[in-house]
């Protein structure tokens, strides 16, 4: 029994090994979500039995039918509930960066400018269809006849409506084309997850989150996970930095997000680092962004980093980090997998 609580039970899935807690009275999938791992459901009402497993040790308990659940009997994971430990068979459950890629149409419900250059674009997956993906993975946008192109993905897991953050300023040709596609047709392909750089489970240690320009996406997509799971009475979460890196004041969006995060997460910090230069791949620039998380004076031996931006910016932080002694597995960017040096 965990940590011997009588109101907290280790729940393992076979054959993928991944253990998550669940609470006394809380539906296995609410658990499971809480501790960052996805499991595919719909009706959440056991009616699909998407969610289906099967109990092969321990005691549960079904809330739908109100009865116990013995072993080699089918849970449903939405509805059931752990009465102790337990083990169950489940197929399709995986680990970070191991679900499955997948394609869709989705809507586009909305389309509308951030600031001068960036747009943000929600769309609507198909009626019923579920998606699983972590915090912080992205996805790509599959147009007729052109090249995939990536977007990290803004929102949080478990949600039926995704939303992405793109710069279409004057010298972005391949973004003015996806942004007049999707005012026009009204949807659009998608293939997702994608990336490595993402959380698989609630941290249990220091975050260090590290932006430039619309690489503030994939935190937001992070930051909404644990601010709804610290809502949701989930696990207070650690001190969390965010540092955004801009070439002018104006490109900041969305600005109230981080006072909505440090309302959920008391031990949340924001630090813009504003370059005042028009070129965004100046040297410089990118050498301002390392030396203000530098500065921050975290315990880099006890941290865990997750970097968005260009590969000059990710590679000019992350020297500057190992140099101050992170160890290099424990800075983490989807950068290092499609533009290794």
């Amino acid at each position: 029994m965990s940590g011997d609580r009588p109101d907290r039970f280790q729940v393992t899935l076979v054959p993928s090994g991944i253990g998550f807690e669940a609470r006394s009275g809380e539906a296995l999938a609410v658990a499971a979500t809480r501790a960052g791992i996805s499991i595919r459901v719909a009706c959440r009402n056991g009616v699909c039995e998407i969610c289906g497993g099967i109990l092969r040790a321990g005691r549960a308990f079904d809330s739908r039918r109100d009865e116990p659940l013995e072993v080699g009997a089918t849970v449903l994971l939405c509805r059931a509930e752990a009465q102790g430990d337990l083990v169950i068979e489940a197929e399709g459950v995986m680990g970070a960066g191991e679900h499955a890629v997948e394609t869709v149409t989705a809507d586009v419900v909305d389309l509308a400018p951030l600031n001068h250059d960036i747009f943000r674009v929600e769309l609507r997956l198909p009626p019923g269809r579920h998606i699983p993906f972590h915090a912080g993975q992205y996805l790509a946008i599959t147009l007729p006849d052109e090249e995939p192109a990536w977007f990290s993905i803004a929102s949080a897991p478990g949600q039926n409506r995704l939303e992405l953050h793109i710069q279409a300023g004057s010298d972005w040709v391949t973004a003015q084309g996806i942004i007049a596609y999707l005012r026009q047709k009204r949807r659009v392909p998608l293939q997702l997850p994608f990336g490595k750089a993402c959380l698989a489970q609630y941290p249990d240690r220091e975050l260090v989150l590290v932006a430039a320009g619309t690489g503030f996406a994939q935190m937001k997509s992070i930051l909404d996970y644990i601010a709804e799971r610290a809502e949701g009475g989930g696990a207070a979460p650690l001190p969390i930095t965010l540092y955004w890196g801009v070439r002018q004041q104006e490109d900041l969006y969305l600005p109230e997000l981080p006072s909505k995060w440090l309302a959920s997460m008391p031990d949340f910090r924001f630090i813009s680092v504003v370059g005042n230069d028009e070129d965004s791949e100046w040297q410089g620039h990118h050498d301002q962004l390392a030396e203000s998380v530098v500065a921050g004076r975290h315990d880099w031996q006890r941290v865990l980093v997750i970097a968005s931006g260009s590969p000059v910016m990710v590679y000019t932080l992350m020297d500057a980090l190992v140099a101050e002694g992170l160890p290099q597995e424990a800075f983490l960017s989807d950068v290092l997998e499609y533009a290794p040096r």
